[in-house]
């Protein structure tokens, strides 16, 4: 449990989004909120939040477009197994 509480916390940010893509909360073709709103949901610096939407992009889950925002544009790998977390 206590490495848990290690790592950044854009990565952290960026798994709770994930969360919430792969639960449906936030579906395909959804807007994130901007840098300013995703870091006062998330108690973080708008920095932070910049960050984790990078992870985000890198883990090709968001697009981001300039002058519109950032979109949700696939669920997270694994999608149909059944809790293959440990």
């Amino acid at each position: 449990m206590g490495a848990e509480s290690i790592g950044y916390v854009y990565v952290r940010v960026a798994d709770e989004v994930e969360a919430e893509i792969r639960s449906g909360r936030l579906p395909v073709g959804a807007r994130l909120p901007n840098e300013r709103d995703m870091g006062a949901q998330y108690g973080v610096a708008p920095g932070t939040a910049r960050r984790a939407v990078q992870e985000l992009r890198d883990r090709g889950l968001v697009v981001t477009l300039p002058n519109k925002g950032t979109f949700v544009t696939n669920k997270p790998k694994g999608e149909g197994s059944s809790g293959g977390e440990r």
